[in-house]
């Protein structure tokens, strides 16, 4: 927290190239170091590795991709309070927000290939986080009072 590029708006990907490819990579590792050595974190938006492009990688249990100009196209009206935290402050602490339950994200892989896919539930919200990331957004903009900040070993402890 406290770097002014993460409170950038990231550039549209143009060329689906090597560039790309690297970049995407780059978060992939960046990624897998993180979950290795936080013990946590499923997703992360190129603007947290210091590159204002719109690209982000995901990687759960069940499935790794990256999304390039992701785009929300679509929410339903029902909304559900999340714990979110970020690799932007070092997973310490959890802010308790609101997310929509269900969004559609028109998006290109990092071929070029593009895709509309309905997200539901915990996708939902990692892609929310995510996609807030590529227009200069943090999850703590979301708060509404300081009484949601709970610290990450108290959020530890109440709720894993």
């Amino acid at each position: 927290m406290g770097d002014p590029v993460l409170r950038e708006t990231s550039k549209k990907v143009t060329a689906f190239d090597t560039k790309l490819k690297n970049l995407v990579d780059d978060l992939k590792d960046t990624l897998m170091d993180f979950q290795q050595r936080k013990k946590i974190g499923r997703a992360i938006a190129a603007p947290q590795i210091g590159v204002l492009q719109k690209a982000i990688y995901v990687h759960t249990a069940d499935r790794s991709f990256a999304l390039v100009n992701p785009e929300i196209i679509w929410t339903d009206d029902q909304v559900f309070d999340v714990w979110d935290s970020c690799f932007s402050f070092d997973v310490a602490f959890f802010v308790n927000i609101q997310r929509f339950r269900t969004i559609k994200v028109r998006y290109h892989n990092e071929w070029g290939i593009p895709h509309e896919e309905i997200f539901e539930d915990d996708l939902s919200e990692l892609l929310q986080h995510e996609i807030d990331h590529l227009s200069g957004i943090m999850a703590t903009d979301h708060l509404k009072n300081n009484q949601n900040i709970i610290m990450r070993k108290e959020w530890e402890k109440r709720y894993c």
